[in-house]
Protein backbone atom coordinates (compact mmCIF):
# COMPACT_ATOMS: atom_id res chain seq x y z
CA UNK A 1 0.00 0.00 0.00
CA UNK A 2 1.48 3.24 -0.55
CA UNK A 3 0.91 6.78 1.05
CA UNK A 4 -2.33 7.90 2.05
CA UNK A 5 -4.09 10.83 0.12
CA UNK A 6 -7.20 12.67 0.23
CA UNK A 7 -10.21 13.27 -2.77
CA UNK A 8 -11.41 16.12 -2.51
CA UNK A 9 -14.12 19.14 -4.20
CA UNK A 10 -13.20 22.96 -3.88
CA UNK A 11 -16.29 25.61 -4.75
CA UNK A 12 -17.07 29.14 -4.98
CA UNK A 13 -20.38 28.95 -3.55
CA UNK A 14 -23.34 26.56 -2.96
CA UNK A 15 -24.28 24.58 -5.94
CA UNK A 16 -21.32 26.94 -7.94
CA UNK A 17 -18.50 25.93 -10.13
CA UNK A 18 -16.81 22.71 -8.52
CA UNK A 19 -13.44 21.42 -8.66
CA UNK A 20 -12.34 17.60 -8.14
CA UNK A 21 -8.84 17.01 -7.29
CA UNK A 22 -6.42 14.81 -5.18
CA UNK A 23 -3.52 15.14 -3.15
CA UNK A 24 -1.52 13.74 -0.36
CA UNK A 25 -1.53 16.68 1.74
CA UNK A 26 -5.05 18.47 1.92
CA UNK A 27 -3.76 21.48 3.99
CA UNK A 28 -0.86 22.07 1.86
CA UNK A 29 -3.30 21.91 -1.40
CA UNK A 30 -5.58 24.30 -0.09
CA UNK A 31 -3.57 26.69 0.93
CA UNK A 32 -2.23 26.50 -2.57
CA UNK A 33 -5.62 27.08 -4.23
CA UNK A 34 -6.19 30.24 -2.45
CA UNK A 35 -3.04 31.83 -3.08
CA UNK A 36 -3.82 31.04 -7.08
CA UNK A 37 -0.78 28.43 -6.71
CA UNK A 38 -3.37 25.19 -6.82
CA UNK A 39 -4.63 24.97 -10.22
CA UNK A 40 -5.76 27.95 -13.16
CA UNK A 41 -8.94 26.47 -13.29
CA UNK A 42 -9.26 27.75 -9.27
CA UNK A 43 -7.61 30.23 -9.87
CA UNK A 44 -9.79 31.74 -12.55
CA UNK A 45 -13.36 30.58 -11.09
CA UNK A 46 -12.06 31.73 -7.51
CA UNK A 47 -12.86 28.34 -5.84
CA UNK A 48 -11.49 29.10 -2.56
CA UNK A 49 -13.80 27.04 -0.46
CA UNK A 50 -13.17 23.00 0.57
CA UNK A 51 -16.93 21.92 0.55
CA UNK A 52 -15.88 17.83 0.47
CA UNK A 53 -13.01 15.79 1.20
CA UNK A 54 -12.46 11.98 1.71
CA UNK A 55 -9.16 10.15 2.97
CA UNK A 56 -8.25 7.17 1.70
CA UNK A 57 -5.34 4.84 3.07
CA UNK A 58 -3.64 4.39 -0.41
CA UNK A 59 -3.06 7.44 -2.94
CA UNK A 60 -3.68 5.14 -6.32
CA UNK A 61 -6.78 4.73 -5.02
CA UNK A 62 -7.66 8.07 -4.14
CA UNK A 63 -6.67 8.85 -7.48
CA UNK A 64 -8.89 6.51 -8.95
CA UNK A 65 -11.85 7.65 -7.01
CA UNK A 66 -11.06 11.37 -8.09
CA UNK A 67 -11.04 10.05 -11.72
CA UNK A 68 -14.50 8.89 -11.36
CA UNK A 69 -16.03 11.28 -9.46
CA UNK A 70 -14.74 13.61 -12.04
CA UNK A 71 -16.93 11.95 -14.63
CA UNK A 72 -20.29 12.25 -12.39
CA UNK A 73 -22.83 14.31 -13.34
CA UNK A 74 -23.30 18.15 -11.50
CA UNK A 75 -26.28 16.25 -9.68
CA UNK A 76 -24.31 13.34 -7.91
CA UNK A 77 -21.82 15.77 -6.71
CA UNK A 78 -24.21 17.68 -5.17
CA UNK A 79 -25.67 14.84 -3.92
CA UNK A 80 -22.51 13.67 -2.37
CA UNK A 81 -21.37 16.93 -1.13
CA UNK A 82 -24.81 17.60 0.62
CA UNK A 83 -24.92 14.17 2.21
CA UNK A 84 -22.17 15.75 4.81
CA UNK A 85 -22.26 19.48 4.35
CA UNK A 86 -26.08 20.43 3.27
CA UNK A 87 -24.78 24.41 3.55
CA UNK A 88 -21.76 24.07 1.60
CA UNK A 89 -19.55 25.30 4.23
CA UNK A 90 -15.89 25.54 3.48
CA UNK A 91 -14.71 22.68 5.84
CA UNK A 92 -11.10 22.87 5.80
CA UNK A 93 -10.64 24.36 9.40
CA UNK A 94 -11.74 20.87 10.39
CA UNK A 95 -9.53 18.67 8.26
CA UNK A 96 -6.39 20.59 7.78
Amino acid sequence: MGQGGWVYIMADRYRGTMYVGVTADIAARIYQHRSGAGSDFCARYGLRRLVWAERGEDIRACIEQEKRVKRWRREWKFDLIERVNPEWRDLSETLA
